[in-house]
């Protein structure tokens, strides 16, 4: 309709007052100041109850959203979060909650609006406010009604829309000539007679034998200018408004007196009653324990169409990824931790990619380099939140489980140091508000146990022992009744596996206790920041327990009472930590592992203890991985067949018992369900065109799972687990419980089978040993 403006009814007055559309009316009008229109997704819709002609309707409009929910969304999704373009007024806004309304009609161009005062949303939720409470309660409803204004028609107020019509309207602009007659010779007879048509200008008209083309024109294109106007229709209904109340009501249940109870229990009507519904009552009771009432049809059903081969999407989706340009350059991922508290804060160790013989030839380069840890933060995808400064690589640490801001690592050198990142927590919320730009806090390690004192070999793995017990000097477990991990076990391919305790010996703390009562101490230059909290341990930690002739140590401990796992190149060994005295010397020993085990074709890199089953066990090493019952001494109860590509880490499922995902060196991740297949994974995803070197799981939410993957080429990739790989089945653990007891069953036959097939050999070549003997003695 050209470039032209239609007039339309104010949508909020009721009234007919002409007011300009489209365009016009967002420059001439826009949106009142007190709400901002905004479009929401359909999954910030699910994840904030919100969805349109569900949650809210036409009738019933109106949301409730915290203030709380609405950052922290701001902080998990970053920029993908719908909130983000208004971030700041969402933190100005006053109150704890805000009102979300839904715009059926568009009214505002969006789907929804959000209220931006208090006021405006004390007008929304309370539209009958104007009259008074007090006084619409003490009206009758008819009154309350008439009370209400009725709207009027407003005037027509020009914004200079007609005048472009009548730019765009098409008037005549041909001259017209004016014709009269005298009024009496209206009707009189006409006369025709002949003239000379040369007498005359134009005299004569020409008729040509052909079709003149400028009377057969087509055409194309025209301009028009219309203005309209609407109908004005009045309208008016009568209806019943009541105030909303609260209203509530208190009984009690009536009972019979007791001769009355005695009466009706000993009548001849509640027997013969008893008498006729005793054998179907009996049936009902019988098939209740047959079937089970309870079991919810729809939800099995919606479980078996989310199963293998259904239309349910089961693919890991990529959620966030992170890598630093200078931080991570030509640099491999080694080991990855969540923040135990803080959502969406994920920490890695980076460490260099080169040899043993590189490593020596560029030493001096090392040492002007510290290793480093970063930690990343969902708000911020392109800038690491923190920084510690590590002596050597680290390949692995650990959140202390009692206090988060307490850290651990094992570095390449054998060392064991820790940190404190108490003093930078805000940095990590994203609270803090005086940060510089771009300016990444570096925190510098506590205290770091002497090189001396420590592992002769790069430290593999590194656990802290739950604040449920401690280890003596002697290996024996006791409660420590303060509920704090105050110690560590460590690994490395030096044949050894140490504890240390991170508490002061009590022959330092008594000296350092009488200095103080003797000399005031002086404060200590402290140039780095670096935090008092276990200076007692700097250079001079040692080892409580050091458990030796272990094999070759290369992947995490478990954390058991008095047992570990220690594989050496495929080798599998079951020990116990307990320290034994020799008579002879009295020298404490360790004693010999119970169990070995050669089942992987290479270097066993994984060893987990599932979420679910304390003793079931999960090894990854060259090109197969396999599960352990512990107490079942013949061997794994499941191992899979030799994949194509070498297996690089492993890790179980955290909400489900039958998952577990194992990484490649080729970049892919197989996704193996044993409830759904034994003998080849579930599905196959490549992540990445390199190595893969960590998983580590985290559950966000209910709805929400986080499958955190790194690479050799340094990059951290954050995905998201679907529905199908992250909500059980009915029943799975108990399946699955069921299913590791059969084969365990199946190694116990197998076992049997083998004594009995050599018990038969032997007795056979005995056998013919005996009637050798009696030929050669004819």
């Amino acid at each position: 309709m050209g470039s032209g403006y239609l007039s339309c009814t104010s949508a909020f007055s009721g009234s007919p007052q002409p007011q300009p559309c489209g365009k016009a009316l967002m420059q001439a009008t826009g949106h009142p100041n007190d709400i901002l229109p905004l479009t929401l997704t359909s999954a910030t819709q699910e994840l904030f109850g919100c969805r349109c002609d569900e949650d809210v309707t036409g009738d019933n409009p109106y949301k409730i959203l915290r203030k709380e929910d609405i950052v922290q969304d701001m902080r998990m999704r970053a920029a993908v979060s719908d909130f983000s373009p208004m971030k700041q007024l969402v933190l100005d806004y006053p109150e704890d909650e805000l009102l979300l309304v839904y715009d059926r009609d568009f009214i505002y161009g969006s789907s929804f609006y959000l209220v931006l005062t208090a006021d405006a949303k004390e007008r929304h939720l309370k539209p009958v406010v104007a009259l008074g409470v007090e006084v619409a309660l003490e009206r009758e409803p008819s009154e309350v009604f008439a009370a209400q204004k009725t709207s009027e028609p407003q005037p027509w107020i020009s914004l200079g829309s007609e005048q472009e019509i009548e730019e765009e309207s098409v008037t005549d602009s041909r001259p017209r000539y004016r014709i009269s007659r005298v009024r009496r010779e209206f009707g009189s007879p006409i006369f025709f007679s002949d003239r000379n048509a040369m007498e005359t200008k134009d005299g004569f008209i020409e008729c040509t034998p052909y079709q003149d083309k400028n009377f057969s024109l087509k055409q194309m294109e025209r301009h028009t200018g219309v203005q309209t106007i609407p109908n004005l229709k009045s309208s008016s209904t009568q209806t019943q408004w009541t105030y909303p109340r609260s209203m509530c009501t208190q009984y009690e249940p009536r009972e019979f007196s007791e001769e009355k109870k005695e009466n009706c229990l000993q009548s001849e009507k509640l027997k013969n009653f008893v008498n006729s519904v005793a054998s179907r009552f009996e049936m009902a009771i019988q098939q209740n324990e047959i079937m089970d009432v309870f079991f919810d049809d729809w939800k099995a059903l919606s479980e078996e169409d989310s199963g293998y081969g259904r239309k349910a999407d089961p693919h890991l989706k990529e959620y966030q990824s992170f890598t630093d340009l200078h931080f991570s350059k030509e640099k491999t991922i080694s080991n990855i931790n969540w923040h135990p508290t803080i959502n969406g804060v994920i920490a890695v160790a980076v460490t260099e990619r080169l040899s043993f013989e590189d490593r020596i030839n560029g030493s001096t380069k090392l040492l002007l380099n510290p290793s480093l840890i970063l930690f990343w933060s969902f708000s911020d995808p392109i800038n690491p939140q923190l920084l510690l400064e590590c002596p050597d690589d680290v390949f692995s640490f650990e959140f202390c489980p009692s206090d988060p801001n307490i850290i651990v690592g094992g570095c390449m050198n054998g060392q064991v140091v820790l940190w404190d990142i108490s003093t930078h927590v805000e940095q990590l919320q994203g609270t803090r508000t005086n940060k510089r730009e771009n300016e990444t806090p570096v925190v510098r390690y506590c205290a770091v146990s002497g090189i001396e004192n420590g592992h002769k070999a790069p430290i593999t793995d590194i656990q802290w022992l739950p604040g449920t017990f401690e280890v003596s000097r002697m290996g024996v477990p006791m409660e420590n009744k303060n509920g704090i991990c105050v110690q560590i076990v460590t690994c490395a391919p030096d044949c050894c596996v140490m504890f240390w305790d991170i508490r002061a010996p009590r022959v330092l703390q008594t000296m350092a206790d009488q200095r103080k009562q003797k000399v005031e101490e002086k404060p200590l230059e402290n140039p780095h920041g670096v935090p008092n909290t276990f200076k007692h341990l700097d250079l001079t930690w040692k080892p409580l327990i050091r458990v030796q002739h272990i094999s070759y140590c290369q992947t995490q401990l478990q954390r058991v009472l008095s047992t570990t796992f220690c594989p050496q190149d495929g080798e599998l060994v079951y020990t116990d930590w307990k320290l034994e005295k020799d008579n002879d010397s009295g020298r404490l020993f360790s004693a010999k592992p119970s169990h070995r085990f050669i089942i992987h074709d290479g270097q066993v890199n994984t060893v987990r203890r599932s979420p679910f089953f304390k003793d079931i066990i999960l090894t990854v090493g060259g090109w197969t991985f396999a599960i352990w019952k512990e107490g079942v001494t013949n061997g794994p109860i499941i191992q899979s067949s030799c994949s194509q590509k070498k297996c690089t880490v492993g890790y179980w499922s955290q909400s489900r018992p039958a998952v577990l995902f194992i990484g490649k060196e080729d970049g892919n991740i197989d996704v193996w369900d044993l409830l759904e297949k034994t003998h080849e994974p579930s599905q196959t995803q490549n992540i990445t065109a390199t190595q893969i070197t960590c998983i580590k799981p985290w559950i966000v939410s209910s709805k929400q799972h986080l499958l955190a993957v790194s690479d050799h080429l340094g990059t951290l990739h954050i995905l998201e687990i679907p529905w199908t790989l992250r909500s059980p089945s009915s029943n799975e653990k108990l399946s699955m419980s069921k299913y590791f007891e059969k084969e365990v069953d199946r190694l116990v036959y197998f076992e049997k089978r083998r004594e009995m097939r050599a018990k038969e050999k032997k007795d056979y070549e005995a056998e013919e040993l005996r009637k050798k003997m009696v030929r050669y003695s004819i």
